[in-house]
Order: C-alpha cells, then sequence, then structure tokens
C-alpha cells in the first residue's frame, strides 16, 4: 500500500483547518466587510505570526503541558472572544460601517495573532495531530518538515486569504443595511464561540478535540 505523502496530509489538515467555522475566520469576514481586502487579509495572516512558538513549545513539550495551561489560556480566549462580539454589535449599528475606516493600521493583524495565539485548538492541534506529523517529517529529512509546515499553512492562510477577497469583492454590491446585518450575525457568532470556550475552560477541553484541525 502506498504511505500517503505527509506534505499531502498537511494540505489536507491546512485545508480543514482554513475552512472551519471560528472566531479567527469571523474576524476576517468582519474586518473584510469594514475595511476591505487590506483589513481582512491581514487578520488572514495572523497564524503566520502566532502559531511558530505554539508549534516549537508544543513539539518540545508535546503532551507535557499542565492541563490547567491550556484552561487558563481558553478563559484568557473567551474573554476576548466576548469583548470583540460585543464590540462587533455595537459596530454593526454604526453609520461608518463600510467605509475602510473602522480598524486603523496594524490593529486589526493584532486583533487577530491576540485571538489566535489565546484559542486553545492550535495548541491542541500542534501537541496531539500537528505535532507527531511534523517529528516524523523531520526525522525522515528536515526538507520534509519544512514541506509539511509550508503546506499546511500555505493552504490554512491561503483559504482565509481567498474568503477576505470573497468579501471585501461583496460588500460593494451589498447595500449597507445587509452589510450591517451580516455584521451583526458575525457578531452573535463570536458571542456563541465566546460561550463555548468559557464551557471548555470551565470543563476542561478533551484531548479528542485536538484531533479536528478547525476553529482558526
Amino acid at each position: 500500500m502506498t504511505e500517503t505523502p505527509l506534505w499531502l496530509l498537511g494540505l489536507s489538515l491546512g485545508l480543514a483547518a482554513g475552512v472551519s467555522p471560528g472566531p479567527l475566520m469571523t474576524l476576517v469576514v468582519t474586518a473584510s466587510l469594514k475595511g476591505g481586502m487590506g483589513a481582512g487579509g491581514r487578520v488572514a495572516l495572523a497564524p503566520l505570526i502566532t502559531d511558530l512558538p505554539v508549534i516549537l513549545l508544543c513539539v518540545t513539550l508535546l503532551a507535557a503541558l499542565p492541563a490547567s495551561f491550556l484552561r487558563g489560556l481558553t478563559a484568557l480566549g473567551a474573554l476576548l472572544v466576548l469583548y470583540l462580539a460585543l464590540r462587533t454589535l455595537a459596530e454593526a449599528r454604526s453609520a461608518s460601517l463600510g467605509t475602510g475606516a473602522a480598524m486603523p493600521g496594524r490593529r486589526d493583524l493584532w486583533q487577530g495573532v491576540m485571538v489566535n495565539i489565546l484559542s486553545p485548538h492550535p495548541w491542541l492541534f500542534w501537541m496531539a495531530v500537528g505535532g507527531p506529523l511534523l517529528l516524523e517529517a523531520w526525522h525522515r529529512h528536515p526538507a520534509r518538515g519544512v514541506a509539511f509546515v509550508a503546506a499546511f499553512y500555505g493552504v490554512l492562510v491561503g483559504s482565509k486569504l481567498a474568503l477576505a477577497w470573497l468579501v471585501s469583492r461583496g460588500r460593494e454590491r451589498l447595500a449597507r443595511h445587509w452589510q450591517r446585518r451580516i455584521m451583526a450575525a458575525c457578531g452573535l457568532l463570536l458571542l456563541v464561540f465566546a460561550l463555548v470556550l468559557l464551557r471548555d475552560a470551565w470543563d476542561g477541553i478533551p484531548m479528542a478535540a485536538a484531533g479536528v484541525p478547525g476553529r482558526h
């Protein structure tokens, strides 16, 4: 039986992570609606900044991180997403929606960075799934490890950039009231994500959840 190339696994896992609903994807949509492709694209690039320390820590420590670390991280992430949900709902009623001036400078990028680094799911994925695959690829040949990571993040970030482009193009055809409705729906979705994260922090996150590379 032919063995599946690890870079192909990276592509598949990256696509699953890229198209799965989550706080970061919701922020890509809201940023694109408010500031166009530039704003949404900057949010989409957040994993390229946040995930290097996540990968290094998870590959080094793998499953040695205490459960309290992930629970604390999840609680902080829930509070941040809750804040963003309330702010998005408020901005859905703002007259400035769609003017492209809602997020000055690099604020949108660092908003995405904070949401991604405080989400438990990249940590869980790289401890339970991505880390072992990366080590296996690296032990065969360092180039294979690099190819696995490059394939994963190329598809993950690329899919979110494609979403930002689609939303930014579509907003020009949307009436203002429909933009506000979509923003309000995104705010409610962020609120749901915040409540789910609070529940996970309270109950503890099962490691089985790491098998699904989603919610980026």
